[in-house]
């Protein structure tokens, strides 16, 4: 299981774009992160174009689905999703990871018993402006 944020573990972050400017913003090689809307559409282009690891922030199934055929490499979902997330990711061998946002030390066990790829607290993403 991926547990990002957790101060135990040192572990990768996500950089939180707003535009295609930011990434210019972000260190090499990381991974950028974005909520799904229709308005990204172009950045998350952007990001495939240039095979920059990308995770995006989704709210339902529909855009679970759209996540993966746009090569996100991780699919963040909140606890409601969860169980769904992961079992389309695990059907459709989905190749993005399904990361749950937490708040509390105490869901990190529900969700591995749930099976979810990874959880992730909210200090693992940092804002970064253009």
């Amino acid at each position: 299981m991926i547990i990002l944020g957790h101060r135990f573990i040192q572990n990768f972050k996500l950089f939180h774009i707003l535009n295609i400017d930011a990434i210019n913003n972000t260190p090499p090689n990381s991974c950028v992160f974005l909520e799904f809307s229709e308005d990204n559409l172009e950045i998350i282009k952007h990001l495939q174009n240039a095979k920059i690891s990308f995770c995006l922030g989704v709210q339902n199934i529909t855009q679970i689905i759209y996540a993966s055929n746009l090569d996100a490499s991780f699919i963040l979902v909140n606890s409601d999703l969860a169980k769904d997330a992961q079992n389309l990711a695990n059907n459709y061998l989905f190749d993005a990871k399904i990361l749950v946002s937490i708040e509390d030390e105490n869901q990190i066990q529900e969700m591995a018993i749930l099976g979810i790829d990874g959880v992730m607290f909210s200090n693992a993403i940092i804002k970064i402006n253009s």
